[in-house]
C-alpha cells in the first residue's frame, strides 16, 4: 500500500510554476507514494474565537491532513518568507493546540521562484515552522529552484532536463524518507 501524501502548493496562482513543479513530482513519484495536491486557497483566515465552531474549509483540509502519511511543501517565496495563504494552512492545520494535523507527519519542502535565489528565505522560513510542528522534514537533497520560468512550454510541460533530473532524484530521496519516517 502506497504512502499518501497532501501536496500543499505555496502559490494560489492558478498557473503558478510551484503548481507546475507539484504535478511534476506527482508524475515522477515511484509507486510507493500517493500524492494529491490539497487545496488551500479557500480557507478562512485562522482566528482561535471561531475554533468551538470551525468553518467547514477548516474542518476538511483536517480531514485531509490527517489521512495522509506525509506532506510536502513546494513553495515560492514572497518578500523573504512564506506566502500568506500557505502560512495560514500551517495555522489551520497545526490547530486546535495539542490536536494539530500536522504535527508530527513526516514532510519535505521544495522552493522555487523566477529568480535565482530559488525560494531559499522562504524554504528556511518554513523549516522553522516544521521544527516547531515536530515534522521531521527530509534535509537532503535540498532543492531551490531558480529560473523558473524557463522550465517550461506554453502548455505547462517541464522542458528543462536537468531540472527533471533534480526531480526526480528529489521525490525519490522524498520516498525513502516517507518510507523510514511516516508513523506506520
Amino acid at each position: 500500500m502506497p504512502h499518501s501524501v497532501a501536496v500543499l502548493v505555496g502559490s494560489l496562482r492558478k498557473e503558478s510554476f510551484n503548481r507546475k513543479v507539484a504535478k511534476v513530482l506527482i508524475a515522477l513519484a515511484p509507486p510507493s507514494l500517493s500524492m494529491k495536491i490539497v487545496e488551500i486557497g479557500d480557507l478562512p483566515l485562522y482566528s482561535e474565537d471561531v475554533e468551538a465552531n470551525p468553518p467547514q474549509a477548516w474542518v476538511s483540509f483536517r480531514e485531509q491532513i490527517n489521512a495522509v502519511s506525509a506532506v510536502l511543501f513546494v513553495t515560492p517565496e514572497y518578500n523573504r518568507s512564506v506566502p500568506g495563504g500557505l502560512k495560514n494552512a500551517i495555522d489551520v492545520g497545526s490547530r486546535p493546540y495539542g490536536k494539530g494535523a500536522l504535527v508530527g507527519k513526516t514532510a519535505a519542502v521544495i522552493s522555487g521562484s523566477v529568480g535565482a535565489i530559488g525560494g531559499f528565505g522562504a524554504n528556511h522560513h518554513l523549516r522553522q515552522s516544521l521544527v516547531f510542528l515536530n515534522m521531521p522534514a527530509m534535509q537532503q537533497p535540498e532543492a531551490y529552484l531558480g529560473g523558473l520560468g524557463d522550465c517550461f512550454n506554453a502548455a505547462g510541460e517541464l522542458t528543462n532536463e536537468k531540472t527533471r533530473a533534480l526531480l526526480t532524484t528529489y521525490v525519490n530521496a522524498f520516498a525513502a524518507w516517507v518510507e523510514q519516517h511516516a508513523r506506520k
